[in-house]
């Protein structure tokens, strides 16, 4: 049987992977640094998608303007390092556990606050990029 992927796709692949494995072990070590505190408002997880929801939406916004990504760069920084970095999953974990242990004020703030924010700040990444707005 012969081999359909192409080596662009096995770049591509690869691409993802490495950054992946980058994004989360930086997620992981900075959450070794400064783990929360049972009940505590999960102020790190929100800055990280924050700051990763603002981060991919340079990439993208400067892909379509005046700097051109490599698409294995595109690939290594987005999908790879970015969703490496961010989760969807800790923010569904640490909402729940806010709500099990009696913090209801904390869980719908932090429920509201992390995808507000991570709009916001998509909003001012396009903004900021020469070209991106259509």
């Amino acid at each position: 049987m012969a081999d359909t992927t192409s080596a662009f796709a096995r770049g591509t692949l690869l691409a993802v992977a490495l950054g992946g494995a980058v994004g989360a072990l930086l997620r992981w070590r900075l959450d070794s640094a400064a783990p929360a505190e049972a009940g505590a408002f999960p102020v790190l997880t929100l800055t990280i998608n924050v700051v990763g929801a603002f981060a991919l939406a340079l990439v993208h916004a400067s892909g379509r303007s005046w700097f051109r990504w490599p698409p294995q760069a595109r690939a290594f920084v987005g999908p790879g390092l970015l969703g490496g970095f961010t989760t969807f999953s800790a923010y569904a974990l640490q909402t729940r556990d806010l709500l099990a242990g009696g913090h209801a004020v904390a869980a719908l703030g932090y429920l509201v606050a992390t995808p507000v924010a991570a709009l916001l700040a998509v909003e001012v990444a396009l903004r900021i990029v020469p070209g991106s707005r259509r």
